[in-house]
This record gives C-alpha cells, structure tokens and sequence, in this order.
C-alpha cells in the first residue's frame, strides 16, 4: 500500500524462491491487483491503484480493503524492517563516502541553483501563519539554511549522514546563522518527538530514504497546525546511472505518489510547480499543509 519493492527484496521479505514468486506476481499483475515500474534493470512492484476501475472494480477494493485490517505476521515485518535498514545503510555510506564530493554529484542532475529560486518563492508565498520553527531534513551542504535561518525564529537541521551535517554546519558558521542547531538522525529521531514546525524543508532526499511514504507520516506528525511541508525532487525518469553516481534508492518519483502518500499521512496538496531541465529531468516542488483551509489549491508548470 505505502512501498514498491524490487523481486529480491521481494523474495527476502516472503522467504520465497524467485521463480515461484515471479509466477505470483504475473498471476497478480494478470488480475490488476499489482502495478510495475521498472527502474533501470530493475523492475519494482506495488498495489495497483488502477485495478480498482472496471467490471470487478469493487471487488477489487473490498479485496485491498480487507488486506489493509491484516496484521503482518512478525516473521515478514522483521525482514521488512531489516530490508528499510539496509536501504538506509546504502544511503547512509555512500553520502559518508562522497561527502567531499556532495556538489559534483547533485550537479549531475540538478544543481541546487537550479531549483533553489523556485523553492525560496514558493516558501515565500506559503500561508504560513507563525515563523517560529523550521526543520530541515537532508540539508546537504547547507545551502538552504541561509534562507530559513532569516526567516525563522530557530531552524533545525537533520541529517543521518554526520559528514554532510558537518558541512552544513561549517556553512552555517561562515554565513554567520546563529539560531540553529543540527541534529544527526533520521525522522524517527527521538529528538523531534512532539516537535511542532510551522514548516519542514525537504529539498532532494526522498529520493535517497527507503521509504518516502515513512517519511511523510514522521514528518506530519511534526508539523504545526497551520504549517507547511515543503518536498522537492525529481519526478520519475529511467536514468539508471543515477543509483551508483548519486547514491538514488529511487529514480524519481510520479507526482501522484507524492501526493498519495501526503494524502495516507493527512496532508493536501496547496501547490506544485514543475521545472523542466535541459538534461532532460524534471523537478517537482510541491507545498503541502494541514488543512484546505490554509490557501487554495494551484497548480503551474514551467
């Protein structure tokens, strides 16, 4: 329902032998019960949202409506949680690895100049009722912090990677920003336990967390009535290179799925903004909130 998983992680999950269960997933994929989305050589697997339309469509629903009140046995949600600590181990050693290189690789695919503009304005126009508190989680080298700490009483900045937190920290002692403070972690982190930000930054990093859905719910749980979650990251592209340069657990992402898991966490959509590249990529910057009350929905592409 949240995640898509690749055949071995698939395998690894069940216990299950790749033949048999790639005889399931045809079996399933046959019966729209399951949708695929191929990433480079690989292709991953999840619940098809499609296969609730048509003749048997509520059918189909009843089906993943009752799925939805199974409890996982604990065996299965064990290899789960072990697969979400590997993904994040990957990502984790390969930004410790490539820390003093952070910039070349962002560049391979968009800079941060590229999209930083965009960002400032749409956090500028957020119908932000208070500017007490901002989090920021992945902020690589620091860039964006110049434009929170200003605008913000206190700013936090998160990272699981210590060496690009230190970064981000020696940009922020050269940029004189005093009013903020870094943790090294996750979103699960204790330390944002009954966090409340009037806006959370993420600029990037989906695309490097094993479980973006995750990481909305942790993130919606931090956020202030009357706050705004602000995501930006590639939309869904085929460039496989991009796994072993940049450190991607996921080429990008359908604008839809952002949207779905903001959704499953009790956000919706205020904005979104696509911006074209000329290497042929294409960002997604996408402002969510609380409540519809908080500004009108508005959609524009450039």
């Amino acid at each position: 329902m949240n995640d898509s998983f690749g055949v071995s992680e698939l395998c690894a999950i069940f216990d299950t032998r790749q033949p048999a269960l790639s005889h399931h997933l045809k079996v399933l994929a046959s019966a729209g019960l399951v949708a695929t989305r191929r990433e480079g050589n690989s292709i991953f697997y999840r619940r098809s949202e499609l296969g609730q339309s048509g003749s048997l469509g509520a059918l189909k629903g009843q089906i993943f409506a009752v799925l939805d009140q199974v409890d996982l046995p604990d065996t299965t949600r064990m290899r789960i949680d072990a697969l979400y600590r590997q993904r994040k181990e990957d990502s984790r050693s390969f930004f410790a690895r490539n820390a003093h290189k952070f910039q070349q690789q962002q560049d391979l695919i968009a800079s941060y100049g590229q999209y930083a503009e965009t960002v400032a304005q749409v956090l500028q126009d957020a119908p932000l009722e208070h500017h007490k508190l901002a989090l920021e989680v992945g902020p690589g080298d620091g860039s964006f912090l110049a434009q929170l700490s200003p605008r913000f009483e206190q700013v936090i900045a998160l990272d699981n990677a210590a060496e690009m937190l230190e970064q981000a920290r020696a940009s922020a002692v050269a940029n004189n920003l005093n009013n903020l403070t870094f943790i090294h972690g996750d979103t699960s982190a204790k330390e944002l336990l009954g966090l409340q930000a009037d806006c959370i930054v993420i600029n990037m990093v989906m695309h490097h967390t094993p479980s973006p859905a995750q990481i909305f719910n942790d993130m919606a749980s931090c956020l202030a009535p009357g706050g705004v979650l602000l995501v930006t990251d590639l939309c869904s592209h085929d460039q496989s290179w991009a796994r072993e340069s940049c450190g991607d657990l996921w080429l990008g992402f359908e604008p839809a799925d952002l949207g779905k898991w903001a959704g499953d966490a009790g956000l919706e959509d205020i904005a979104s903004i696509y911006l074209a590249q000329r290497n042929g990529f294409q960002i997604q910057v996408r402002l969510f909130g609380h409540s519809k009350n908080n500004s009108p929905k508005g959609n524009s592409h450039e």
